[in-house]
């Protein structure tokens, strides 16, 4: 382990690498289907002639359409912080603890592709 201690292999790169894209495959999938989604509400596909019957449907669409927002947003902010990942992949810094300096164990990468802390670091954070 001479070496290993600053940077990953060019095959543990690789293999982050492809569970960064799966992952981006997924969220990217995800995001579409809100989007298609909350399209589909704004469109009832029915002229609005029963309205004032229809207020507590209102008020329910409008609560689920915050919500599929929500999610959007987050989508989109797991996405950024994966092509980031894959950025720090190129230039040599991913895998590296912002915090500690230190190698971020592979089993806390694979599960978090897209973290820059150690569980040491982040756990260090919270208190």
């Amino acid at each position: 382990m001479s070496d290993e201690s600053l940077r990953y292999s060019r095959e543990d790169l690789a293999e982050f690498e492809q569970i960064i894209q799966d992952k981006l495959t997924a969220a990217r999938k995800e995001v579409s289907f809100i989007k298609e989604t909350l399209s589909r509400k704004n469109d009832s596909g029915t002229d609005n002639t029963a309205s004032s019957s229809k207020v507590l449907e209102d008020g329910a669409d409008t609560a689920e359409k915050e919500s599929l927002n929500q999610l959007a947003s987050r989508q989109m902010k797991f996405i950024q912080q994966l092509e980031n990942a894959l950025v720090r992949i190129k230039n040599g810094t991913y895998g590296v603890c912002i915090g500690t300096g230190k190698l971020i164990p592979k089993e806390r990468l694979r599960a978090v592709p897209h973290t820059q802390h150690s569980i040491e670091a982040k756990m260090a954070r919270r208190d």
